[in-house]
């Protein structure tokens, strides 16, 4: 379902006029798109952004993998958890700071870096994005994020 009317009435108690709800329905979308591309890899879509930091960054603490995937320790622990058990990530205490956890991929997990490189294409062709608007989806996004958050803020 989609509203093409553009306009919005301030206050208005709508569903389809709420910005949240379209972000939310957008996102369950996006999400159900991933899922047989991810299946193919035995992988949620959570744990997949979990295997995205570790590619992209190496081994990292729990803490940095928390903050890039903007997740609490609660949420991300049985991720964590679950990767561990299928064997594509351990854990251990760091060796300056036993409160510290560090998490890095096993060879496992890096060999299956290379079959999730066709996931963002094959998504692209999913869902008949085209680049451009992909980067200006992916700025706007970024923007409200940056919004949203700075006003969570300032209602503290």
């Amino acid at each position: 379902m989609t509203n093409e009317d553009h306009t919005v009435v301030a206050g208005s108690l709508l569903l389809d006029e709420q910005l949240c709800f379209a972000l939310y329905a957008a996102q369950r979308a996006l999400t159900a798109a991933y899922r047989p591309l991810l299946e193919e890899l035995e992988l949620t879509y959570p744990q997949y952004l979990v295997l995205l930091v570790l590619w992209e960054r190496g081994e990292s603490t729990v803490k940095d993998l928390s903050t890039a995937l903007r997740l609490d320790y609660g949420t991300l622990s049985p991720l964590l958890k679950r990767l561990e058990a299928a064997g594509l990530v351990h854990r251990e205490r760091a060796a300056h700071d036993e409160r510290s956890v560090l998490v890095a991929c096993t060879e496992r997990g890096s060999a299956l870096r290379e079959r999730a490189a066709r996931v963002p294409g094959a998504l692209l062709a999913a869902t008949e994005l085209e680049m451009p608007e992909v980067v200006r989806l992916r700025a706007e996004l970024w923007r409200l994020a940056e919004r949203a958050e700075a006003a969570a803020e300032r209602a503290r």
